[in-house]
């Protein structure tokens, strides 16, 4: 793995100053010198680092006075976004908000996926149910959740939209830990996205025949009523 830059690596110890509320939402920024110094870093890194947290809407730039920190509900990057979402205390409300994203998001890459897909994204899905059906056979729960992330990386790949991919790859990382946190869960039952799989597979077999309008319906109506169950009992997906 490529080691971060010295300004990635700031703009990631700012953003969790901000986030475990060092620095809160309509407070000035400490100077940029006084940053410097605490973090160990030179003061253009350090600048660079607030630069790009502007650009994400973190960090408001204020003419004539110091930057202020924005409320959370004004960032607009995706990254810092999420790297809140995962933090300690958002966990339960992160994992809700991401069952919505996901409802609206992978059922609308499933129907992509049933009208681009090839026969080796077809075999790829099936490949990725069996080792699902076996690491749960087998109470593997890594191994399970690693194929359930193949799995839904396959219709997300045969969708074939390159504005999807990139909008979903921040959310990789929060997906697999609400995924490994579910599956040890004892109080866990099927999986919310079991449904989206059931219909993705179906919607794959049945996307080069009349039967694709049909199989697009039953996917949305599925993902709503798998919502609809996980909403009922936050708990079960914190």
């Amino acid at each position: 793995m490529p080691r971060p830059s010295r300004t990635h690596d700031a703009v990631e110890r700012l953003l969790d100053a901000i986030i475990e509320g060092r620095v809160t939402a309509g407070e000035q920024l400490p100077p940029e010198g006084q940053l410097a110094v605490e973090f160990g870093i030179s003061r253009l890194t350090m600048r660079e680092a607030v630069r790009l947290l502007q650009a994400q809407g973190v960090i408001v730039q204020v003419p004539g006075s110091r930057h202020l920190i924005a409320p959370v509900s004004e960032w607009t990057g995706m990254d810092a976004v999420v790297r809140h979402a995962r933090s300690a205390g958002q966990r339960r409300q992160s994992s809700l908000e991401l069952l919505e994203v996901r409802m609206m998001i992978e059922t609308g890459a499933a129907e992509l996926a049933a009208e681009r897909r090839s026969d080796e994204h077809l075999s790829a899905l099936e490949d990725s149910l069996a080792r699902m059906r076996h690491h749960h056979d087998e109470a593997d729960v890594d191994a399970f959740v690693q194929a359930d992330l193949e799995f839904h990386d396959v219709v997300i790949r045969a969708a074939d939209n390159r504005i999807l991919v990139a909008a979903l790859r921040p959310l990789t990382s929060m997906l697999a830990e609400t995924r490994a946190r579910r599956a040890r869960s004892p109080r866990s039952g099927p999986a919310p996205s079991s449904s989206t799989r059931r219909c993705s597979m179906r919607s794959a077999r049945g996307c080069r025949s009349p039967r694709a309008t049909r199989w697009r319906a039953t996917c949305g109506r599925r993902a709503t009523i798998s919502w609809r169950s996980c909403a009922t009992d936050p708990a079960r997906w914190a």
